[in-house]
């Protein structure tokens, strides 16, 4: 079977390496040595001065909405997975769907300013597949109406925007590093802060609340990565260049061997640079995107409808139509692409397509 991705496994001897240090410690979780390290080499990679390793990365989004958004209205995008829309319902917020850019797939800053009311608090955004938001014309939007800015960053590891980590906008960014991602920690994420004032607080609510061993600031959730995922994390880390690298390679021989067919997929935003996270294609209408996944699942490879459904129309929300988004979730089908994807494999794949739409 070709699936749509595989997780990136490090050499063993670096993972027993770490795992070794847990059993010479005996500490498994609570902030270890591992989670630490971990966070202090992500921090100088990534050039970020808050950040704190969670245990998945929907928890943060979770932590930022307990922090911004005030039981209030959240506009959102409906183009994104399903936890963006689910975060905001668990912490009894109000999603407000506005459509989606035609070009780059991300949340359009002007059905934002239309959607704004009194009950608004925050703006919570999906950079797609990595590529960002129009994150100018957003952060002006929220300086002018006094509104939290959050950026979904699940898919953007090592993206940068502008010359600086696509972290280091917003008032919280958050990113996951669950196995299937480009660097994971075989189940975790991160939540970035930006706002210093507000820092503390992010930690304590990811830490039960506690402000010390016996003293506590306020409500807080256990968010804390163990020691084992840490592992991972720092046995991957390493590999980062490496990855993207093969990740780049096979982008670049899809955009070469289909880029004159009938399908296309998002435009990268100016002054981006990118990590290739997914390789999703826009098929002209839900007939042939059904056809030419057929035609590779008869040969056993799985691609994948990403993002489906749109999120306007999962079954607990009432919302307005999304025509943008609810289009491309019928169209968009991201291709098979991880670093162990050989190269007659991915021609397999690219000849399908190509029989399959000649």
């Amino acid at each position: 079977m070709i699936p749509v991705t595989k997780t990136y496994l490090p050499a063993i001897e670096r993972y027993h390496e770490k795992v070794n240090e847990i059993w010479h410690s005996g500490i498994l979780t609570n902030r270890g040595s591992l989670v630490v390290e971990l966070e202090a080499s992500l921090k100088k990679d990534l050039n970020q001065d808050h950040l704190l390793c969670t245990s998945n990365g929907t928890i943060p989004l979770q932590i930022a909405l307990k922090l911004y958004g005030k039981e209030g209205e959240i506009i959102t995008t409906p183009f994104s997975y399903v936890a963006t829309t689910a975060a905001i319902q668990w912490e009894g917020c109000k999603p407000v769907f506005v459509d989606i850019e035609r070009d780059y797939w991300t949340i359009d800053p002007q059905k934002i300013i239309k959607a704004i009311t009194p009950k608004t608090t925050c703006i919570l955004a999906t950079h797609v597949f990595g590529n960002p938001c129009d994150i100018e014309s957003i952060e002006k939007i929220a300086r002018d109406y006094n509104l939290r800015v959050i950026y979904d960053a699940a898919h953007c590891f090592g993206v940068n925007y502008n010359g600086k980590s696509i972290f280091s906008f917003g008032d919280i960014s958050t990113c996951s590093f669950h196995a299937t991602k480009i660097f994971h920690t075989a189940e975790g994420g991160a939540i970035f802060c930006n706002n210093p004032e507000d820092n503390d607080e992010v930690f304590g609510l990811h830490n039960f609340g506690h402000k010390g061993k016996l003293e506590y600031s306020g409500l807080g959730i256990n968010a804390k990565m163990s020691e084992l995922s840490a592992a991972m994390g720092l046995a991957v880390l390493p590999d980062m260049e490496l990855i993207f690298n093969k990740r780049k390679k096979l982008v670049d021989k899809y955009k070469t061997h289909l880029s004159n067919l009938n399908c296309i997929s998002f435009k990268t935003r100016p002054k981006t640079e990118i990590n290739n996270s997914y390789f999703p294609l826009e098929f002209p209408n839900q007939a042939v995107r059904e056809k030419v996944e057929k035609a590779l699942n008869a040969e056993n490879i799985i691609p994948r409808r990403y993002f489906f459904p749109s999120l306007n129309k999962l079954p607990y929300i009432k919302s307005e139509k999304m025509p943008i988004s609810e289009s491309l979730a019928d169209r968009v089908l991201c291709l098979p692409l991880y670093h162990s994807l050989s190269d007659s494999e991915q021609m397999l794949v690219i000849n399908i397509i190509k029989k399959t739409l000649s």
